[in-house]
């Protein structure tokens, strides 16, 4: 079984669809990753800076109406993950976002990571981001990984009806495909990094067995 339709990939693999991957029952720490430089790098960004990349964002969902974003990267119309885009603030935070993401999905042994998706995801203190399901297409295609960058005890992910904090200076992959949302009751807002990534290698055996 494969994701979307394959007709749109602009990334020199045109008809290619990625295979359907295993997700986590709920959330899994992948292992430590190196932070300091991109939380320096965000905490220097001015509430205009945010507030000029929110409105213009590509995932301008109704669940998202107290979480503002900056996004690097995103899935045309959130259906085949070969066909990604860049937007101008991926060009300038490239070199501190990459090592990070490189050593988030280490686990996994990629042999060509393709990373379709990355923004910034910032959640205002007191309020929460309302449960919901990404839905299938891309969703279904790629690994959906987290990183803490600010965070306090009171931040959770809930997946199901299980709260989860997921501790700073780690990546956690999460289950995007079940019910799930999010909450900051702490003071500070919260801020994740969040990619999505596939392997870039694969045949339509590959596809088919999944």
């Amino acid at each position: 079984m494969v994701c979307g339709d394959g007709r749109n990939a602009d990334n020199g693999r045109v008809g290619k669809v990625p295979p359907i991957v295993r997700k986590p029952d709920a959330v899994q720490k992948l292992g430590m990753v190196p932070t300091e430089r991109l939380v320096s790098l965000v905490s220097r960004l001015s509430e205009e800076a945010w507030a000029k990349e929110d409105a213009g964002k590509e995932n301008d969902f109704a669940v998202f109406h107290h979480t503002r974003h900056l996004i690097f990267r995103f899935i045309a119309g959130n259906r085949n993950p070969e066909n990604f885009y860049s937007n101008p603030a991926w060009d300038v935070w490239r070199a501190e976002l990459e090592p990070v993401m490189h050593a988030a999905i280490r686990p996994y042994a990629f042999r060509k990571p393709v990373f379709a998706k990355a923004m910034l995801a910032r959640l205002q203190a007191g309020h929460e981001i309302d449960r919901h399901r990404d839905g299938a297409g891309s969703n279904l295609c790629c690994h959906k990984i987290h990183v803490p960058l600010v965070t306090n005890p009171d931040a959770t992910f809930l997946v199901d009806e299980t709260h989860y904090h997921l501790e700073p200076g780690h990546a956690w992959e999460v289950n995007n495909i079940k019910p799930h949302g999010a909450r900051n009751l702490g003071s500070e807002d919260r801020i994740h990094f969040i990619f999505e990534v596939f392997d870039g290698v694969y045949s339509e055996t590959d596809a088919m067995r999944v």
